[in-house]
């Protein structure tokens, strides 16, 4: 990633973006030893909202965060907010969107569009959390870190039956009740790269090597606009 340190922004889940289920403060906090790993000045923004005015400069937003209809009715969120990452998205921000990416940022109209999934209650699940194995079809992805089948070994949730929106580029999948369902994908929107890991759920995703080898593959990629066309 070159000499210079690129900024990363940890939108983390507290607050009306919190929910009883996932430790985000803790799974933020393994991300970001991750990705300073990988090169990256990393700043953690516990306040999700306050965090996409904060984004001048920034080469990557990562959004790990829950659903803020959780909480009950939500409130507005602040025009600033709203503009801050609309505008982010505009001039070409890297976007990797973790786990509970499809429910979270209800407020911000152009989220879901620009990730590709909602999570509709009553109608997307998942079974318990439990050992699996997410096949990644991707050689970008595939082949480097990960296992030599070429997938994610890792204790973590399988989500399903979510709102698809628009074309994805889905690179990993798994499998619940004999039906495949997308587990990782890539979106262009505009200038902007998107990567969606639906893992993660706690710190169990984290302590698996594989699982951390496709994040940093997720995130190179995201970053990576040297090949992109004007």
């Amino acid at each position: 990633m070159g000499v210079n340190r690129l900024q990363a922004v940890i939108a983390s889940g507290s607050g009306r973006y919190r929910d009883p289920w996932h430790p985000f403060a803790r799974t933020s906090a393994l991300l970001s030893g991750l990705l300073a790993a990988g090169g990256f000045t990393v700043t953690i923004e516990d306040d999700l909202d306050q965090a996409m005015t904060r984004l001048d400069g920034v080469s990557l937003l990562v959004v790990n965060a829950g659903d803020p209809w959780r909480s009950g009715p939500p409130g507005p969120v602040p025009a600033e907010a709203l503009a801050g990452f609309r505008h982010a998205v505009q001039r070409g921000i890297g976007i990797l969107a973790m786990h509970t990416a499809p429910a979270t940022m209800r407020g911000y109209p152009e989220w879901a569009p620009t990730i590709g999934a909602i999570w509709l209650p009553g109608i997307s699940g998942h079974p318990p959390a439990a050992e699996i194995t997410v096949t990644i079809d991707d050689p970008r992805f595939s082949d480097s870190g990960l296992a030599s089948s070429g997938s994610v070994e890792v204790f973590d949730e399988r989500y399903c039956h979510l709102q698809q929106l628009g074309p994805s580029e889905v690179v990993g999948t798994h499998t619940v009740d004999g039906t495949t369902h997308p587990a990782v994908w890539l979106r262009r929107v505009g200038r902007s790269r998107v990567a969606v890991d639906l893992l993660g759920h706690d710190e169990r995703s984290y302590e698996s090597e594989t699982h951390r080898a496709l994040i940093l593959g997720l995130v190179r990629w995201v970053v990576d606009r040297a090949t992109e066309a004007p």
